[in-house]
């Protein structure tokens, strides 16, 4: 298992960006798969998007287009930049890599 902690949630109003960050203290190997998932209060957890090693993604049709995922290896460092904020996105989000996730940071989008 690896240690992932999240952090960068918070509050912001619709139509605004915010961008999460997981670090891993530990080496995350490039080779590994890294994701973003989120769970609303009441829904089960959502897959928000996916990273291969080499920085191929693929994002939920919910988020396509105002979210993207990078990582940079060197800081083993996964992030997810969120623009064009909804009030549904609302969730903790949650990052994952083979065997390990975070404990989530809490994004709210409300006015």
């Amino acid at each position: 298992q690896v240690q992932l902690v999240e952090s960068g949630g918070g509050l912001v109003q619709p139509g605004g960006s915010l961008r999460l960050s997981c670090a891993a203290p530990g080496a995350i190997s490039s080779r590994y798969a890294m994701a973003w998932y989120r769970q609303a209060p009441g829904n089960e957890r959502e897959l928000v998007g996916t990273i291969t090693g080499r920085g191929n993604t693929n994002y939920a049709d919910s988020v396509k287009g105002r979210f993207t995922i990078s990582r940079d290896n060197a800081k083993n460092t996964l992030y997810l930049q969120m623009n064009s904020l909804k009030p549904e996105d609302t969730a903790v989000y949650y990052c994952w890599t083979v065997g390990s996730w975070g404990q989530g940071t809490q994004v709210t989008v409300s006015s």
